[in-house]
């Protein structure tokens, strides 16, 4: 599965982007999808995930009531929607997939993932 992320950018703080994740193949409807950052001189971190079902979804603290992770199955893509920016979100967005089960809980761990996409950048000036 290969992965493609847009809709990065440049926006003053408290404005809205919204990042789309798209996969190559309709087998991405059994993938749990992650959102994960990285900063330049920080290890990546976990943003966001979606379960295979969409039934479940976690978010790192720093972002819960800011961002919101979605996906549509029909255009195979998940979308990470992120209101009320602020500069400390100014990072390299990337998604990440892995097949699941239909009954899996997916991580917060990058390890775990098998794909990645190549991704986006935000940047959030103050």
């Amino acid at each position: 599965v290969q992965l493609v992320e847009s809709g990065g950018g440049l926006v003053q703080a408290g404005a809205s982007l919204k990042l789309s994740c798209a996969a190559s193949r309709r087998s991405i409807s059994e993938h749990a999808v992650g959102w994960f950052r990285q900063a330049p001189g920080q290890e990546r971190e976990f943003v966001a995930v979606i379960s295979r079902s969409g039934g479940n979804t976690y978010y790192t603290d720093s972002v819960k009531d800011r961002f919101t992770i979605s996906r549509d199955y029909t255009k195979r893509t998940v979308y990470l929607q992120m209101n009320s920016l602020q500069p400390e979100d100014t990072a390299v967005y990337y998604c990440a997939s892995r097949r699941t089960i239909l009954t899996a809980s997916p991580s917060v761990q990058a390890e775990w993932y098998e794909f990645w996409g190549q991704g986006t950048q935000v940047t959030v000036s103050s």
